[in-house]
């Protein structure tokens, strides 16, 4: 006799589920079409970028925007600015909110409330209101400590840890208070140091939320224009990467193809640096919708 096999049974998705993904789909697509047209662009000859009716393709692709970008005076130290001042953002970051969170979570002290608020609040208040103020502030600690003043790196370094570290502390805090009270308790008893039990125990628990952090803290200061034009006045020097592509910009014939093969290097330094964590972001996403 033959075996009889049950007919296999397609499953049907349900509409609501269908229209969702469709959803999803059109909003993905609206999110990644700016990003293909600024790298087809970089690729596109000059004459193709500046038609009448351009098309979404190239079947003669060049480099040459490329070649004048990467040839063009200073791009490698403002490439190298923008990672100085990215990689001590991210450093700082980490290392401040970290030890900032375990404080606010860990410890009881007089007016842990009312720094809670203020971290809170410092989220609340826009960048642009902000700028000019910070301005004559770098202004006058340059006369202090000159390399932290306005044309020098350091005012950057400064003021991104001012706007990354509210956020970075907040997000940090939770993290710390999901450790269990007693799992300290329990390396008291085994000898450990609250310092050791900080940094071999709870600093490997939080690690997921550290590179969320990292991750937030390296866009933002990676792709900042604002506080570079800014602060960055005359030393061009110390420009970063997003100021050397406004050389590109000119009143009456912008040189397109630059631009976007400029933004497009621009790119990858975030693109390598997400690839390089998106394990441990996946899983701060995955215990968020968990919890």
């Amino acid at each position: 006799m033959g075996v009889t096999t049950a007919p296999k049974t397609r499953r049907v998705k349900k509409p609501g589920r269908l229209i969702a993904e469709i959803i999803c789909v059109v909003i993905a697509g609206m999110v990644a079409f700016p990003v293909y047209w600024m790298v087809l662009s970089a690729f596109k000859p000059t004459g193709q970028i500046q038609a009448e009716n351009p098309r979404p393709w190239t079947l003669t692709p060049t480099l040459e925007h490329f070649e004048r970008v990467l040839s063009g005076e200073g791009f490698a130290m403002f490439f190298l600015n923008s990672v100085i001042v990215a990689v001590v953002v991210v450093a700082l970051s980490l290392l401040l909110s970290f030890l900032s969170a375990v404080a606010l979570t860990r410890f009881n002290f007089k007016g842990r409330t009312v720094l809670l608020v203020m971290v809170l609040v410092a989220q609340m208040v826009p960048v642009e209101a902000l700028t000019i103020p910070l301005f004559f502030l770098m202004r006058s600690v340059g006369d202090v400590a000159p390399a932290f003043g306005t044309n020098h790196l350091g005012s950057l370094i400064l003021v991104h840890l001012a706007f990354s570290l509210p956020f970075a502390i907040w997000m940090l805090r939770g993290f710390v208070a999901a450790v269990p009270q007693e799992l300290e308790e329990a390396s008291k008893i085994d000898g450990a140091s609250r310092m050791r039990f900080t940094w071999q125990i709870l600093f490997p628990l939080v690690a997921p939320g550290l590179v969320a952090i990292s991750v937030l803290a390296f866009i933002h200061a990676w792709n900042d224009f604002l506080f570079a034009k800014t602060f960055i006045i005359s030393n061009t020097e110390n420009q970063t990467l997003p100021l050397a592509i406004l050389v590109f910009f000119k009143p009456e014939d912008t040189d397109w193809g630059a631009v976007m093969a400029g933004s497009t290097l621009m790119t990858i330094p975030v693109l390598v640096f997400f690839i390089l964590v998106q394990r441990r972001l996946v899983s701060v996403m995955g215990g968020a919708v968990k919890g």
